[in-house]
């Protein structure tokens, strides 16, 4: 019970973590989106990398890195992963942090849908409601935002398909994140190096900004750890609810914190996703008593 307690919390905390995300995001506003997905690509890896050397799991890694197959996976993972980040962080910082929360809202849908898709799985009719709510709440986007929703549909589209992608790859999510990280670490050093004047620039020319630019690395581990401790320790029906968690506070922050607009259409097409989300939830939880009793 204790474990289950433990796993439990880290999945509040991870999610939590990732739903405040965009307030950290806004405080480092002083450098351009690619040099924040840089930044935070090289110092995740340096704690990342040292986590595997605490751990002994250096070989682990080396090996996959060394199998021309393995490695174009996580190459191809650690790509969309990056542009996953570079628009999340663009959209944040262009004051359009509630269209980045519909895309994570809309995420576990695509997962089903591409579950479907590749991997034959089949969908009760409940599942199969929700994501038609789902999709009408995005098609109420379009008028809620005066265009196409293609800021949230390539968030969701470009994360469930890193999902899939993962599938491919022999190593566990964390293994799996420092290969796909020390793969693009060259060209993350490229791009800030070619994007700098000074090397104090490179960390925005104060002590204060340095700090910041730094900790990227550790606000993208730290809700990692969390979540690969959750998914460890509680039922994967459980950490797909506790998930809404991370969207629903970028949405209010967005809405409440940076005044984001909020019109009749945006608040109908919210609905209809939390409606979705209530019955992806509810049919999780009727599938996931038995696993956890």
């Amino acid at each position: 019970m204790d474990r289950h307690r433990s796993g439990l919390w880290a999945a509040v905390a991870a999610f939590f973590l990732w739903g405040i995300l965009p307030i950290y995001w806004k405080l480092i506003d002083f450098l351009p989106p690619p040099s924040i997905v840089a930044h935070r690509t090289l110092w995740s890896l340096v704690i990342l990398l040292s986590i595997v050397a605490w751990r002994h799991e250096g070989r682990r890694v080396c090996q996959s890195l060394r199998n021309p197959r393995t490695a174009a996976w996580l190459l191809l993972s650690g790509t969309l992963l990056a542009a996953n980040w570079l628009l999340y962080v663009w959209a944040t910082l262009s004051g359009r942090i509630i269209e980045g929360a519909l895309g994570y809202y809309l995420n576990p849908f695509f997962n089903m849908l591409f579950g479907v898709l590749w991997f034959g799985d089949r969908h009760k009719p409940l599942q199969l409601a929700a994501i038609a709510l789902a999709l009408c709440g995005v098609a109420l986007q379009i008028p809620a935002v005066g265009g196409f929703p293609w800021i949230a549909l390539t968030l969701a589209i470009t994360f469930s398909l890193y999902a899939v992608v993962k599938k491919r790859t022999p190593l566990d999510s964390r293994l799996g994140l420092t290969a796909e990280t020390t793969l693009l670490a060259p060209i993350a050093l490229i791009w800030i190096l070619s994007q700098t004047s000074s090397p104090t620039a490179v960390f925005g020319g104060t002590w204060a900004h340095a700090a910041l630019v730094v900790g990227a690395g550790l606000a993208t581990t730290l809700p990692l750890i969390f979540f690969g401790h959750a998914a460890r320790t509680i039922s994967l029906s459980t950490l797909g609810i506790i998930q809404f968690l991370g969207p629903t506070l970028q949405f209010f922050i967005g809405w409440k914190l940076y005044g984001e607009p909020m019109t009749s259409s945006r608040l109908a097409s919210f609905a209809l996703i939390w409606l979705a989300v209530a019955i992806y939830a509810a049919d999780a939880l009727k599938r996931g008593k038995p696993s956890e009793s």
